[in-house]
């Protein structure tokens, strides 16, 4: 055997020892080969000899050391490359944490010596301060702002006087110590993270700050953070309504920006700022941005109507160019969201420095990241559409969905009567005049001419459950909250224009199939088809169903990232999947709330659920630490659209609102079954209507089991009813019972049955026993039913069963036994399925 040690072109020919020349024709044939097969079969390099005179005079052994040693040295130069590409981020990452040293030790340079300072003027303090001396503070005070923004007018002058100031006051928050930066929770910085995320402790208003590599030049960089709306999702509009340019080469844009309330509880956010752009001296880009206000007598703009005008403190981005490469790039927002206007369960979202770097800093690196890899790679995704078109069409549905959730005036909406209850907003829009998130005219999607769109909405809190989890719920088991006759008329009135209201409501669809299309490159946002399968919309439709899709947006279901707000919006769309298909979203929001707010709060949903720790799909190990968010609470917002003709105006109206209505009491119960709660002897686990207290259940399912087989089900070293129903919960094997019905459903399951059949306590209502087996399963299952009927239990030999999301599932055993209650008689069947796993 001949083993190739080197990748010199030492050919094995006659004289194994002797060098074998290629002459520059031979080199250039055999490379051409090379780019067409760079790896032949013996028979075709024998073909390349017979079919290039050329090469022959070359033994077919020597071609292939010369392919062995070609794709050799194909490998090294790519290695090396890839060396090279890891050495300069390594390199660079280590300048930046270098520079983060040294800002870091200024700021304890500088608060040691305000502590210093403060100590000793402490101690000069006498007791005979008066209210001249505090007036003089107050009075210090005010001059020192004064001369921080001193009146400067609209001129050019004045516009730049403000722009130097600004640029100065921003680079001493990216690199220097103006704000006291620290460290955002969960973000370490690293050659491969996300990079150096801090936010502030202390200062006016919120501020973010992030640091990072992307592999872009500082040109293109300026211009995709320039262009906020394509990254900010909750950016609405950024209009520029002068540019000056400077002296020095840089411009100054004056800019009126408008934001997205994020749920229906407060009003959106407008800012009116300059911007400048401007080149250092040592090569560096800057761009940064700060509100005008009457302080600085600057142009001014007038208050628009349903918007609050919120305040942009000195912040931007300072872009260096990277060697070898790529960019480093410092980025800081800085504001004030005047969380006054807010009601006070909310000001949460509008102090949290934290929420402010998850929905925008971070977001600006995000989208950055995200287009060098779609730069570098340029593929092309299984749906055979590229990145960005994906992308395009994810922007679509967060910017149609914050549309109607806002319902601005100026988009032609307005709100219409109530039936006396608050608690569900409708908007009509019935002069629509573009499409919501795509730039084409109505009529292009909808035929009818008399088409209007009215929107239901919502907000709500909730208490005690993770939005993540939540989140997962409501994408995995759509039909535990939706109507899939309200889904089917949907899609129809898109697709076609709407004819009629939903008529019979039929059951529930077939099933829904998840198709992935894209996810970011974190992973924290996916596009995605949902299939709903054997779906109708009315009488006529009782016979004949049909498939209905729907194009879904699906962020924020980590639930180790703080701060993150979850999201699910969807819209129907038809088999054809065009890019310019108009786009109606619906769907939920899910923004937590900082877990400091007092716990009694009158508004909150109650856990009123159990003392046992659900999961998102009811898998919470009881030692997990995401457990312990009894004080967790956020703020669900449900906007739904519908499309209709306007003279049955009135009665969509009332479908919607009856219909948003429902969700709001399923996402009510779903999230009371999800909420993990501290076990106690008093609470126990809150089953369905109709089953008996969940310690009641557990000495009935212990005795009968001890009766039947002889031993005892559970090794518990305590007594006491809380330990043996928390030691039942978190048994290993799957234990679960159900009714003696004539079709047997579940009615509880521990906390491994609700693993294996990836459900909850609340949707296990609905599975049947016969719908977990197969054809082999059911077989045995009806000919031991009668056994376990005389004789109290029987034993299944092992098989395979289905979860409630199709999964398959393999039992080394199962036993099934009656469980018996106090007065004797059987209340339910119990099945214990032993060493389970997924296939």
């Amino acid at each position: 055997m001949m083993v190739v040690t080197s990748c010199k072109e030492v050919k094995t020919g006659m004289d194994p020892g002797k060098y074998v020349r290629y002459s520059p024709e031979q080199v250039e044939a055999l490379e051409r080969l090379y780019h067409e097969c760079p790896k032949p079969s013996s028979i075709r390099r024998q073909q390349l000899i017979r079919e290039c005179p050329i090469l022959s005079n070359i033994e077919p052994k020597q071609i292939k050391v010369w392919f062995q040693n070609r794709r050799c040295r194909e490998k090294q130069r790519k290695e090396a490359s890839r060396l090279q590409a890891v050495n300069r981020k390594l390199s660079a990452m280590n300048k930046l944490l270098m520079e983060e040293n040294n800002r870091l030790q200024k700021q304890v340079s500088q608060l040691v010596y305000e502590n210093g300072y403060f100590r000793q003027h402490t101690q000069n303090t006498t007791l005979a301060t008066t209210d001249t001396s505090c007036e003089s503070v107050v009075t210090s005070g005010q001059h020192h702002l004064a001369s921080q923004h001193p009146p400067r007018d609209a001129s050019p002058a004045g516009l730049l006087s403000i722009a130097e100031e600004t640029l100065t006051e921003f680079l001493s928050k990216a690199t220097g110590t103006a704000v006291e930066w620290v460290q955002m929770p969960g973000m370490k910085p690293g050659p491969d993270s996300f990079g150096i995320v801090a936010i502030s402790h202390g200062c006016t208003g919120v501020a973010a700050r992030a640091c990072g590599l992307v592999g872009l030049d500082p040109t293109k960089v300026a211009e995709i953070l320039k262009d906020r709306p394509s990254w900010f999702r909750d950016c609405r509009s950024v209009d520029v309504i002068n540019v000056l340019p400077t002296g020095n080469g840089g411009t100054i844009e004056l800019l009126y920006m408008q934001l997205y309330a994020p749920t229906t509880l407060a009003p959106a956010r407008d800012f009116w700022l300059l911007r400048y752009t401007s080149v250092l001296e040592d090569g560096s880009l800057v761009v940064c941005e700060r509100s005008l206000s009457s302080t600085q007598n600057g142009p001014n703009m007038p208050p628009v109507q349903h918007f609050v005008r919120a305040e942009m403190l000195p912040s931007g981005f300072l872009i260096r160019p990277c060697e070898g490469g790529g960019s480093i790039i410092h980025i800081v927002d800085h504001m004030n969201l005047e969380p006054w206007s807010v009601p006070e369960v909310l000001r949460p979202l509008y102090e949290s420095s934290t929420v402010l770097a998850q929905k925008m800093t971070m977001a600006a690196i995000r989208q950055l990241r995200q287009i060098a890899q779609e730069l570098s790679n340029s593929t092309i995704t299984d749906s055979g559409r590229r990145p960005a078109a994906l992308q395009a069409l994810s922007q679509r549905l967060s910017r149609g969905f914050n549309e109607a959730l806002n319902g601005f005036t100026d988009e032609g909406w307005s709100m219409i009567g109530n039936d006396g209850m608050d608690d569900v907003t409708i908007l009509v829009n019935s002069t629509p005049g573009k499409m919501i998130g795509l730039n084409v005219p109505y009529a292009n999607g909808f035929p009818g001419i008399n088409n209007a769109i009215l929107c239901a909405k919502a907000s709500m809190l909730l208490q005690n459950v993770s939005p993540a989890v939540l989140l997962r719920f409501l994408r995995e088991h759509r039909s535990e909250w939706a109507d899939s006759s309200i889904d089917a008329y949907a899609a129809e009135a898109v697709k076609a224009g709407p004819c009629s209201l939903p008529g019979t409501r039929i059951g529930g669809f077939g099933g829904q199939v998840i198709l992935p299309l894209a996810h970011t490159i974190e992973h924290e946002e996916f596009l995605e088809v949902i299939k709903l399968e054997n779906v109708g919309h009315g009488q006529e439709d009782t016979i004949m169903r049909r498939d209905m899709f729907l194009l879904q947006l699906c962020t924020g279901v980590d639930e180790n990232a703080v701060g993150t707000c979850a999201e699910l919006v969807f819209a129907p769309i038809d088999a054809s999947f065009a890019d310019d298909a108009p786009l109606l979203p619906s769907g939920f929001r899910i923004i937590p709330l900082d877990s400091g707010m007092d716990d009694s709060s009158p508004n909150r949903t109650l856990d009123l659920a159990s003392a046992l720790e659900v999961g998102p799909t009811g898998n919470r190990a009881s030692g997990d630490s995401s457990g312990n968010c009894g004080s967790m609470r956020s703020v669900m917002t449900i906007a739904f659209q519908f499309v209709f003709e306007n003279h049955l105006q009135e009665n969509v109206a009332t479908m919607a609102r009856q219909y948003v209505r429902s969700i709001i009491s399923s996402v009510q119960r779903v999230a009371v079954a999800l909420s993990p709660s501290r076990l106690s002897s008093r609470s126990g686990l809150r089953l369905p209507p109709g089953t008996p207290e969940a310690l009641t259940l557990t000495r009935w399912i212990c005795h009968s089991y001890s009766c039947y087989l002889g031993v005892e089900l559970l090794k518990s070293s305590s007594e006491r009813s809380e330990s043996v129903l928390k030691t039942l919960w978190h048994h290993s094997d799957a234990i679960m019972c159900c009714s003696l019905k004539a079709l047997p459903v579940f009615t509880f399951a521990n906390q491994a049955g609700l693993d294996m059949l990836e459900t909850t306590l609340v949707a296990l209502q609905d599975m049947t026993l016969e719908k977990i087996f197969d054809d082999h399963g059911r077989k045995a299952l009806y000919t031991e039913f009668p056994q376990i009927m005389q004789q109290g239990f029987a034993c299944l030999q092992g098989g395979i069963c289905v979860s409630s999301m199709g999964r398959p599932i393999s039992y080394e055993r199962a036993v099934a036994w009656k469980v018996l209650n106090e007065e004797g008689t059987v209340h339910c069947i119990a099945f214990m399925f032993i060493n389970w796993s997924f296939v």
